[in-house]
């Protein structure tokens, strides 16, 4: 059986119990207080008690470090130590309509001498199929207690491809467009199951040979980012460069795809 830190065990700890409540609060969903932060975008009663359970655990045991929150915002903490952030229900669209795709991601973001922060643990658990995916720099990535690689696939014409369609007041539809229609022609299959999280995992995974996807915000995608990049994989922006946070622009595969797929991307937004 492999080990982790205490801190993973910490975060799993308290994904399995916000699990807990959100299988709970999907099997009457139904039922469920439903308000609008935005167009299409919606938070529930199941994503506030979920981050508050989060919250509660995180907190209790690093009382002095910060968070990023989906619901909650910045909370600060001591400026020298490390923050969490966190989405206690990625996938939320899908979870209403009871659709039994989406996952709780937590990651720990450390700060560093040069006056950077990096994710260095990252946790995705789906509590549906009691999937935990984790990640600790330097350490590799997991799915329980089973080693994790990117997909070995060279040719994008064997290759299953995820991404992310934007939607009602969410992104840009044309630019995503012309993405896909430089990619779609070239590839085995696109999906999108609407959880980026999952997409991130699923890719560390081997489950999809590459993704891409604009405009997440960092608690989308922390996790599941640490998770790719250990399991051997690249994620870059789509001009293949290092700063995926700060255009919110995310692409992710192996050696061979990513660099395939990043050709196919950066040639469609000339």
């Amino acid at each position: 059986m492999v080990s982790h830190s205490g801190l993973l065990t910490v975060m799993d700890r308290a994904a399995r119990k916000a699990g807990a409540k959100l299988r709970r609060d999907f099997s009457e969903v139904q039922h469920l207080q439903v308000s609008r932060k935005g167009p299409a975008d919606f938070v529930s009663k199941a994503d506030q008690r979920a981050e508050r359970t989060l919250y509660d655990e995180l907190l209790h045991a690093r009382p002095d470090w910060g968070f990023l929150l989906e619901e909650a915002g910045e909370i600060p903490g001591d400026p020298n130590k490390p923050r969490w952030i966190i989405d206690p229900l990625d996938g939320t669209s899908n979870f209403l309509h009871g659709l039994p795709h989406f996952a709780i991601s937590i990651a720990v973001e450390e700060p560093l001498a040069n006056g950077k922060r990096e994710i260095t643990t990252g946790l995705v658990y789906q509590p549906l199929t009691d999937e935990s995916f984790w990640a600790e720099k330097g350490r590799g990535a997991w799915l329980q207690d089973q080693r994790l690689r990117v997909s070995a696939r060279r040719d994008l014409t064997e290759a299953l491809i995820a991404t992310g369609i934007p939607f009602h007041g969410q992104g840009d539809f044309a630019r995503w467009s012309r993405i896909l229609g430089a990619v779609a022609p070239q590839v085995a299959g696109i999906r999108r199951y609407g959880a980026a999280s999952l997409d991130f995992a699923w890719v560390a995974a081997g489950r999809f040979d590459g993704y891409w996807e604009a405009d997440l915000q960092p608690w989308d995608v922390a996790a599941g980012m640490l998770l790719v990049r250990e399991a051997g994989g690249f994620v870059t922006d789509f001009r293949g460069g290092d700063k995926a946070m700060e255009r919110s622009e995310f692409l992710a595969g192996n050696d061979a795809m990513h660099s395939k797929l990043h050709k196919l991307v950066a040639g469609a937004l000339r």
